[in-house]
């Protein structure tokens, strides 16, 4: 027993105690030093890496959107055209509204609050045919106008082309049929030529007591300067498709043969003009009377009316009343007035005077190009 006893080792002297929890911080403080903490694989990290397609996927996609902008494309295309129709449709309508603005009514007498109108229509000047015209305005204001009754067509005019002269008859005319509305003429201190040629749409022609009128005939203004420019040292050389396509050059004489031709197409415009002056006189003169007065001669109102080329001799007031009368209106149940031209700032800055003038640019170059006129030959320079 005390042999076993002695064998044994010595007690271990007693350890302090030690706090639960400061054992298991102390364990999970080492772990934390000595190895990262275990994490489960998950069932992403175990599935295999996605097999791609190739280029197939994106053509099929390049190839959709292609297609959504052809479709695009082409409805922006169509939607274009239908704005662009639209949008002429309105410029065209705005042009022609914006055309009428430009021609006003001026109230010159009557019963300024009637609604019944009489207009006074004026023909000034030098006449050119132009379907842009103040006198083409005029009319087609009167033609729109369903309140004009009556017009007064009121001639202040020495002529001028034979095209345009006609043109505005045809014009008048037209005006005339459509509104079945009279027309009566009051010429101003002339009307000749192309100016009584105009007068002829008259139902009845009024002449001022101091008027002229007349000069029925055709004139062709034509000039030669070869002369001039031989002493200036300048020669014409012109290359032409035939010996007439100079005719009527101011760089050259007229030969015989081209006075012929062009005295023919004188004459040819000469019968016209009488056949419109026996048309619009046709119950007042007869071709021979015609005949004796169609020389060319201006005459005076108080001969005019003796050959019957007018009606009667009478202030514009007289023709105002005579127009009314025509269409059974008193005096206080029409107003009368007449068109005057409305010049933007710049028209008005450039001309500087009325749209009728006499001479202008344009007149001059008129009378300088071989051309027919029914015209009074003082005008011509």
């Amino acid at each position: 027993m005390s042999d076993n006893t002695s064998e044994l080792p010595p007690p271990s002297p007693p350890s302090s105690p030690v706090p639960h929890h400061a054992s298991v911080r102390s364990n999970s403080f080492s772990e934390n030093r000595t190895s990262p903490p275990h994490r489960q694989p998950s069932r992403d990290d175990q599935q295999p890496p996605p097999r791609t397609s190739g280029c197939g996927q994106f053509a099929i996609v390049g190839l959709v959107i292609l297609f959504i902008l052809g479709v695009i494309g082409v409805c922006t295309l169509v939607g274009s055209i239908f704005l662009f129709g639209i949008a002429n449709d309105a410029f065209e309508e705005l042009t022609k509204e914006m055309q009428e603005k430009t021609v006003t009514e001026k109230f010159i007498g009557g019963n300024i609050s009637a609604e019944e109108k009489i207009v006074v229509l004026s023909v000034e000047g030098f006449i050119t045919g132009n379907a842009d015209s103040f006198i083409a305005k005029q009319i087609r204001r009167v033609q729109s106008d369903p309140k004009v009754k009556a017009v007064v067509l009121r001639i202040d005019s020495p002529g001028g082309t034979m095209a345009g002269s006609d043109y505005y008859l045809h014009l008048l005319k037209k005006m005339k049929a459509e509104r079945k509305i009279p027309v009566v003429v009051s010429m101003g201190s002339i009307a000749t030529s192309g100016g009584y040629y105009i007068s002829m749409v008259g139902d009845e022609i009024y002449a001022e007591p101091a008027t002229i009128t007349g000069s029925i005939g055709v004139i062709a203004s034509l000039f030669d300067v070869s002369e001039l420019l031989k002493k200036a040292g300048v020669e014409a050389n012109p290359i032409t498709s035939g010996q007439h396509k100079t005719m009527g050059s101011v760089m050259k004489p007229m030969t015989d043969e081209e006075r012929e031709i062009w005295q023919k197409l004188i004459n040819e415009n000469f019968d016209r003009f009488k056949e419109i002056v026996l048309e619009g006189r046709k119950n007042s003169l007869d071709k021979e009377s015609l005949d004796k007065l169609a020389t060319g001669q201006v005459y005076t109102s108080n001969q005019a009316l003796d050959g019957k080329l007018i009606d009667k001799i009478g202030f514009i007031d007289d023709v105002i009343d005579r127009a009314a009368a025509m269409v059974n209106l008193r005096e206080r149940e029409y107003k009368v007035v007449q068109y005057k031209a409305k010049l933007s700032f710049m028209e008005t800055l450039l001309e500087g005077q009325s749209p009728n003038k006499l001479l202008n640019d344009k007149t001059l170059s008129e009378l300088t190009t071989p051309k027919v006129y029914l015209i009074c030959p003082h005008v011509i320079p």
